[in-house]
C-alpha cells in the first residue's frame, strides 16, 4: 500500500444519453434526485434556493440529501460551464471535476476526485467510501438513463445497505 494513491482517483463510464441530458442531471435539482439524491438544492451564497429546475452556476451553494440519511452534505458549485464541466467541494475541501465527452452514441463521463486530506478518517471514508459510492452513483445514472431502473434502496426498514 506504500504506492497507494490516497489523495485522489477518477472513475469513468459511458452511457448512452444527450450530453445535455447527463449535464442537467449533475446540475438540475429534479434531475440529480432521479438517480443521486433525495432532495438537493441550490442558491447563491445569501439567497432564496434556485427553481428546481434551474441549473447550478458557478458559485452556487449545495445542500444535498441522501435517502436514509437526515444530515444533508454542503458544498460550492466551483465551476459549471453550462455544457461539459462541473467542479464542486465535496466532503469538505476535497474536489470534484466532472468532465463529459461523447463518443458516437455514448456520453462519457469522467469524474475525478482529489485534494483527499491524509488523515486516517479521510482515507477511509473519502478515499475509500467515496471511491465504492462514485462507482454505485454512476451505475445507478447509467441505470436509470438507459433503462429506467432506480437502483437505491429508499426503505428506511431495510437500513444501510450498498446501494444508500
Amino acid at each position: 500500500m506504500n504506492n497507494f494513491d490516497w489523495t485522489s482517483f477518477t472513475k469513468r463510464i459511458a452511457i448512452k444519453a444527450s450530453l445535455a441530458d447527463i449535464y442537467k442531471a449533475w446540475t438540475v435539482p429534479a434531475d440529480l434526485e432521479r438517480w443521486f439524491l433525495e432532495r438537493a438544492a441550490f442558491r447563491a451564497e445569501e439567497a432564496e434556493l434556485a427553481e428546481r429546475e434551474q441549473s447550478a452556476a458557478s458559485g452556487m451553494l449545495y445542500d444535498w440529501y441522501w435517502y436514509l440519511d437526515t444530515n444533508p452534505l454542503h458544498g460550492k458549485i466551483l465551476e459549471a460551464n453550462g455544457k461539459d464541466f462541473l467542479q464542486f467541494t465535496f466532503e469538505g475541501n476535497s474536489l470534484v471535476d466532472l468532465r463529459l465527452s461523447t463518443l458516437d452514441e455514448y456520453v462519457i463521463i469522467e469524474l475525478r476526485h482529489y485534494n483527499i486530506p491524509q488523515d486516517d478518517h479521510s482515507k477511509q471514508y473519502i478515499r475509500l467510501g467515496c471511491s465504492s459510492g462514485w462507482a454505485f452513483y454512476l451505475h445507478n445514472l447509467k441505470s436509470v438513463y438507459e433503462g429506467g431502473i432506480d437502483l437505491r434502496n429508499k426503505d428506511p426498514k431495510l437500513g444501510v445497505m450498498i446501494n444508500n
